[in-house]
């Protein structure tokens, strides 16, 4: 039987470059985001590219309610949901204590509350199944404190990467998979103004990489493999003023 992946924030960047690279391997999806155009394209050029079945849903996840709505009709409309992906988030944030506290503080909400919605409805429906695969794309940045417009969202990053954790560590006996997955930098819509980022890949190679990652259900990832896990390895003891400038 098809096996059928949710994928949220899937209407452009690397959740759409995932919904992409699932499609090519045989998958079913569920795509949910804010802009339904943008989700109706990518059903109909995935379903014509490779013959799957694809639904897709209005969700901003910072309706939290509206995450449990939307995620309980997709388990209706497919019978079963096999993996979920946490991917919805922003990449906005500001220095701390110049006066943009209500940029941060929906950084946050988007990227940890939003998170902890999604996850209380996936493991909900992955309890009631006795089987899943629950996925959380956190970020490199999660690893240590960063400093400048990055500050407040690494602090959220590293909240979902703990809030996995701690998932995992009661599904532990379970058939219910936990995975973390730390995006070094990826260049897509979210970050296409920035200047050229440490080690960054383009979205296509990025999305490659995470499906790769994802696929091997490791408790935690770090992608691309390489820098990024000896980066990672040894942003846990390098000095600070090192760390920072990796932001």
């Amino acid at each position: 039987m098809t096996k059928t992946i949710l994928i949220t924030g899937a209407s452009s960047g690397i959740g759409a470059g995932m919904a992409r690279e699932f499609a090519q391997k045989g998958y079913n999806l569920a795509i949910c985001a804010r802009r339904l155009e943008r989700l109706e394209s990518l059903k109909q050029e995935l379903e014509s590219q490779y013959g799957i079945q694809v639904i897709a849903k209005t969700l901003d996840v910072t309706d939290y309610d509206q995450v449990f709505v939307v995620f309980k009709a997709f388990k209706a409309e497919f019978g079963t949901i096999d993996r979920i992906i946490v991917n919805a988030g922003v990449g906005d944030g500001r220095r701390i204590g110049k006066g943009n506290f209500s940029i941060n503080r929906a950084t946050v909400e988007t990227n940890f509350i939003s998170a902890l919605a999604q996850c209380e409805a996936a493991v909900e429906i992955f309890r009631a199944q006795n089987s899943g695969h629950l996925v959380m794309i956190s970020s490199m940045s999660a690893i240590r404190g960063m400093p400048k417009h990055l500050t407040a969202y690494a602090a959220s990053k590293a909240g979902v990467a703990h809030l996995a954790e701690g998932i995992r560590a009661e599904l532990l006996d379970s058939p219910i998979k936990v995975s973390t997955i730390f995006p070094g930098y990826i260049r897509t819509e979210l970050n296409e103004g920035a200047k050229k980022l440490p080690f960054e890949v383009d979205d296509k190679t990025g999305s490659r990489l995470l499906v790769q990652a994802i696929e091997k259900q490791r408790v935690k990832a770090y992608v691309p493999q390489w820098p990024w896990l000896p980066i990672g390895m040894a942003m846990k003891i390098l000095p600070l003023k090192w760390v920072n400038k990796l932001g």
